[in-house]
């Protein structure tokens, strides 16, 4: 079968662009310098599922030349695991974030945000993303830890420097990538220390080591490379969807109007937010055999990146790019799916339905101010610079 091919590897490449969208009316997949791309919803969610197929980010750190301790970090935790090792570190994991647990926090999210909101109100203008979600994933984070509000800005800053090395250009951030993670892998040694005397029985870390102490589970390493990913994501994610969804609702005013006057949608808001701006903008697999889907050949050793945004955006869903909270969409693939799928969706879409919601309450409308700057559009993306001025209610 004759593919089309998408040079990922160009600068500037994004995956919200024509070339992708071209590509995916001609076929389901398509060659990139990395392996396949996924392009359309029904196949993803097949692969995603597909035993064939294992984990492929382990594979990033090589892939991209990177080295060090990120590298040495990644390709151990549980993103990067299989089989025995990785279903019962994930059963420990999902034990300690249960609904329950993460629900109980719901209120100090909204306080989180609600303060942080209240201290912009004399500012006319500001940066979204350094003023109000940065602050409030750390400050989020923080609570999950149990640790104190002035842990949080450092916390966030190392999870956010973490994200760089998902990028393309990775290289260029392999040294400060490695220091966040060592500092990142020294607090998640010193929260397991504390947990295990006592110091600590309320917080996530606290939760799991009585959770890994009540199956056995020895590994302490593994546990700190748990308490790193779960740092990583839980940032990362909730600082860069909250900031797509402030540009996606400065550019629709009426929808923001709308989700005031009915604020039980701001759930579906926020899976309405992920599908048209993923900030994670691939999920890897990589096969463990050689398999024909669809018409394509699938070789043993290959890496199959499920494109978020095209995937999301299939006209065979029967939506497509258009930003609308109104109306449910077809379920996306912004926390992946199948074994692998995120471990943490639950606190993402908690916290960041708490932070909305008093958002909501305040601000009548959102302005961009000035041009709007991002990340590349390739790996994990983000706004790097949205500047905003709300109109206060």
């Amino acid at each position: 079968m004759n593919l089309p091919y998408i040079d990922i590897a160009r600068p500037g490449f994004s995956t919200k662009s024509r070339e992708v969208m071209d590509a995916r009316s001609e076929s389901w997949c398509a060659r990139t310098p990395f392996g396949l791309a996924v392009l359309r919803h029904r196949q993803a969610g097949q692969l995603l599922r597909d035993r064939r197929l294992r984990q492929g980010s382990h594979a990033w750190p090589d892939i991209i030349g990177i080295s060090g301790r990120f590298a040495e970090f990644w390709k151990s935790s549980l993103i990067s695991i299989e089989g025995t090792e990785h279903k019962r570190l994930r059963r420990i994991a999902q034990s300690a974030l249960s609904n329950d647990f993460v629900l109980s926090l719901e209120p100090a999210f909204r306080g989180i945000a609600a303060d942080l909101a209240d201290n912009l109100r004399e500012t006319d203008t500001f940066e979204f993303v350094d003023s109000l979600s940065e602050p409030f994933a750390g400050r989020a984070i923080a609570t999950l830890l149990a640790l104190p509000a002035s842990d949080a800005d450092e916390i966030a800053k190392d999870a956010s420097t973490l994200g760089l090395a998902m990028g393309l250009n990775a290289r260029n951030h392999e040294a400060a990538v490695n220091a966040a993670c060592s500092r990142l892998s020294e607090l998640a040694a010193e929260l397991i220390d504390r947990a295990r005397h006592g110091r600590d029985s309320i917080g996530y870390v606290a939760r799991l080591v009585r959770e890994a102490d009540a199956t056995g589970f020895a590994d302490r390493q593994a546990l700190i490379d748990l308490v790193v990913i779960s740092i990583f994501g839980g940032v990362d994610t909730t600082r860069a969807q909250l900031a797509f969804a402030a540009y996606l609702f400065a550019q629709h005013a009426d929808q923001w109007l709308w989700l005031r006057q009915n604020p039980e949608m701001v759930p579906q808001a926020i899976e309405e937010v992920i599908r048209r701006y993923p900030t994670t903008t691939w999920a890897t697999r990589e096969a463990l055999q050689t398999f024909e889907h669809d018409g394509v050949e699938i070789r043993k050793g290959a890496t199959i990146h499920i494109f978020v945004h095209a995937t999301a955006t299939d006209p065979a869903t029967g939506v497509d790019e258009t930003f609308n909270i109104r109306e449910p969409q077809k379920s996306h693939f912004g926390f992946g799916a199948g074994a692998h799928h995120c471990l943490g969706q639950f606190v993402a879409r908690t916290d960041m339905a708490a932070a909305l919601f008093e958002l909501l309450g305040r601000w009548q409308g959102i302005t961009l101010v000035g041009r709007p700057e991002f990340l590349p559009d390739s790996g994990n993306t983000s706004p790097a610079c949205l500047v905003i001025r709300p109109t206060w209610a």
